[in-house]
């Protein structure tokens, strides 16, 4: 066999274009934070997603509601959930988790609405983002 390294040696750069596990699937994150799960949808008239990770769909479940449904579930429904939505004619808005549905391991219920009298509103930039265990 060849030899490719020697004890010894430092290595001060790595650089690959993929990483992957022994059986050549995806690697396994473990004793680590990383974000399980993102998202950037607009969610004005026909939801659109603009980009995502691990978030194979969403629903539109009312004005302001929806659900983000995970590619790859979460271990539980107690994972972290933060996320913002934007500014608009002078009027903030708030993201937040949607009381009516519990966390889940395969989805997530999330509204926006005005923060001066809490009015459901639909928006066209929402950011999300789960970390946590996956399953």
């Amino acid at each position: 066999s060849e030899q490719w390294w020697k004890v010894g040696d430092i290595v001060s750069t790595i650089k690959v274009d993929t990483v992957q596990s022994r059986g050549g699937g995806a690697v396994t994150l473990t004793n680590q934070s990383a974000t399980k799960s993102w998202w950037t949808l607009n969610g004005t008239g026909t939801i659109a997603t603009r980009d995502s990770f691990n978030v194979s769909s969403f629903d539109d479940v009312a004005t302001g509601t929806y659900d983000a449904n995970f590619t790859n579930s979460m271990s539980d429904g107690n994972f972290s959930f933060v996320g913002t939505t934007g500014i608009n004619s002078n009027t903030a808005y708030i993201f937040h988790y949607h009381t009516s549905q519990a966390p889940a391991s395969g989805a997530v219920r999330f509204a926006t609405e005005t923060s001066n009298n809490v009015t459901a509103q639909d928006q066209s930039y929402i950011h999300g983002m789960i970390n946590g265990d996956l399953a």
